[in-house]
């Protein structure tokens, strides 16, 4: 295992190879997704990526506080032109970009999976490793920033707990054979190239694109006894069945009905048949 130094932009666009228009490191930051947003207003390229060393505003689904230490993780945003992407299948860029980070896990010997819609779970407790969010950009064409926060070092104590209590953890608490920052980023970066190529071409299809198996294999919610805090504030119960191919949950609810969350919260609450 090898130790982390400080990210450099000049390494990791040597490394990607022309993947990414543009890759900015900065030392620190309030949020990089708040950074991209504006990037975007002025006119950034398609594929234009945002790493910083340290955030000190960011934040994940619902405005929840992101904790975001110096040197300790990979805290990534990338601004994305897919035009031809229907709106309606923008929410899949997250499904998109969580099999790009289990695959990094699991390519380092981590055993990781999916939480419905944007969280990387780990280790036999399930500890909560990564978080994304992806946020469409008012304008003239389609733009969405995509950000991720991987946890690759241990955070340290007083990190507060995700959705239904989930703890946090990291990349080298779960046996990483890897863990220089700089290396992950290369494996991360160029894995979400390639899958989100795959997308864009599908018109955001996940099932035309050949990763909505990919997701349902890898996704724990499904199978689930869950309960969904709604964006209104309400909550629904039930059982996980599926994801479209908008990469929206599928629940069944008591009564037989099936219910299609396209935003929300989920709390796992108990493995179904246990």
């Amino acid at each position: 295992m090898s130790e982390t130094g400080a990210l450099d932009a000049e390494r990791l666009s040597a490394a990607l190879s022309g993947r990414y228009a543009a890759i900015q490191v900065v030392a620190s930051t309030g949020s990089t997704n708040a950074d991209l947003r504006e990037s975007a207003a002025k006119g950034a390229e398609d594929r234009t990526v945002l790493i910083a060393e340290e955030q000190t505003a960011g934040v994940g689904r619902r405005a929840r506080q992101w904790s975001s230490p110096k040197g300790t993780g990979l805290y990534v945003s990338v601004l994305l032109r897919p035009g031809g992407v229907p709106f309606a299948n923008l929410g899949s860029l997250s499904v998109v970009a969580g099999l790009a980070v289990r695959e990094v896990a699991a390519g380092l010997g981590v055993d990781a999976v999916l939480k419905w819609p944007n969280d990387l779970l780990a280790g036999p407790g399930r500890a909560k490793c990564a978080g994304i969010l992806a946020e469409a950009v008012a304008g003239d064409d389609t733009t969405v920033i995509l950000g991720i926060g991987l946890n690759v070092l241990p955070l340290g104590e007083n990190v507060p707990a995700g959705p239904g209590g989930l703890p946090a953890t990291s990349l080298a608490e779960q046996g990483a054979t890897e863990t220089d920052r700089a290396e992950i980023a290369t494996r991360l970066l160029t894995g979400f190239d390639e899958l989100e190529r795959r997308w864009r071409v599908a018109g955001g299809s996940l099932a035309e694109a050949g990763l909505l198996g990919d997701y349902r294999r890898h996704c724990a919610t499904l199978g689930q006894d869950v309960e969904v805090q709604l964006p209104d504030g309400s909550a629904l119960t039930g059982r996980a069945a599926d994801i479209d191919p908008a990469g929206q949950l599928q629940v069944d609810v008591p009564g037989g009905e099936r219910y299609t969350v396209f935003a929300g919260d989920v709390v796992h609450v108990r493995p179904a048949g246990s």
